[in-house]
């Protein structure tokens, strides 16, 4: 079985990859620059930008499958309309290009922010509605970029979408918006945590989640790929238990990280860094606290693991790869 993965060098990718390998495929890494997360392994590199439909072109020839992962992530909106040209231009000519090639089966890896944050409160399935339009930029991309796939469904395309939720694990190179967030706590960067936390999910199972989707889920449909929601001062508890980094103990009620946000984002900014957090982002931190992946675990048997071994695993890569250099505030590593 031969398989092209799309952002095949990011966080997701990598891991995906890894997974592909040990099922025997036989994988063509789709890339942009950074080649690191697919390096020295077995695999075809071909360069491909989701947004130039002749690259996508020699990349699809002659290949069963498409894991369909690049995309731009973004807590503080979309300058440049960047995000919304990958995340939704770039995934209609995928699906274009999946058509033309007759690939047997699309998966398409979206978000949690795809789907609506209302009724707040209330546990989410894949029943839930899209982003609506005062969502966050990326929570629209992402949904508008299902919409594309489903498209491509009705014309004849064989694909399933698969929702991970906020995603940590080993092998990220770069490293993503979550693993910054290991990194900075470990190294004493965070002054407070914030009162709020994510469903999260070991990138390991969201990409074994995402093989069996693709594997024997079914056309059309999508499946929700959560670990455990624990609050940010569980996550930094962890950290600290994990790696003995002195992490905050002070958390910031949500009016107060709110005030804040603006200059933080300001901050970061001027240092040439992503934001951690913003003001429309905090919502998020209120609204995705039970998602359930019960149709993944009826229709493939899904699984996630604790979040303790997924932190643990997490730091055992990133001192690995060399990645900490600066001493943690408290003691060493």
């Amino acid at each position: 079985m031969r398989a092209v993965v799309t952002g095949a060098a990011g966080h997701v990718g990598a891991n995906l990859v890894r997974e592909l390998l040990e099922h025997g495929f036989r994988v063509r890494a789709a890339v942009y620059q950074d080649t690191r997360g697919v390096d020295g392994l077995d695999v075809e590199q071909v360069r491909v930008d989701v947004l130039e439909p002749d690259s996508l072109d020699e990349a699809f020839r002659a290949v069963d499958m498409v894991y369909h992962l690049a995309a731009v992530i973004s807590v503080s909106g979309d300058p440049g309309m960047r995000m919304r040209r990958v995340n939704v231009e770039g995934t209609r000519n995928v699906v274009a290009a999946c058509l033309q090639h007759k690939v047997k089966r699309l998966v398409h890896f979206s978000s949690i922010h795809a789907f609506s944050h209302r009724p707040e409160g209330q546990p989410i399935d894949e029943n839930r509605g899209q982003a609506e339009p005062d969502a966050l930029a990326y929570d629209l991309t992402k949904a508008a970029g299902e919409r594309q796939v489903l498209k491509g469904v009705e014309h004849g395309l064989d694909a399933v979408i698969v929702n991970p939720t906020a995603i940590l694990g080993p092998y990220d190179y770069k490293p993503s918006h979550m693993g910054q967030v290991l990194l900075d706590l470990h190294a004493g960067k965070f002054p407070a945590l914030v009162d709020g936390g994510f469903d999260w999910v070991d990138v390991r199972d969201v990409v074994r989640g995402a093989f069996y989707a693709g594997k024997i889920g079914r056309r059309g449909e999508r499946y929700l790929l959560s670990g455990k929601w624990a609050p940010f001062e569980e996550l930094a508890r962890i950290v600290g238990e994990v790696t003995g980094a002195r992490v905050p103990g002070f958390v910031a009620p949500m009016w107060l990280a709110r005030l804040g946000a603006p200059f933080a984002a300001a901050y970061n900014r001027a240092r040439g860094k992503r934001p951690l957090y913003t003001g429309s982002s905090l919502r998020a931190l209120r609204c995705h606290k039970w998602v359930s992946s019960s149709k993944a675990r009826e229709a493939f048997g899904y699984k996630a693991r604790p979040l303790q071994e997924t932190v643990a695993d997490t730091f055992a890569w990133f001192e690995g790869a060399g990645m900490l250099r600066e001493e943690p505030a408290g003691g060493g590593s």
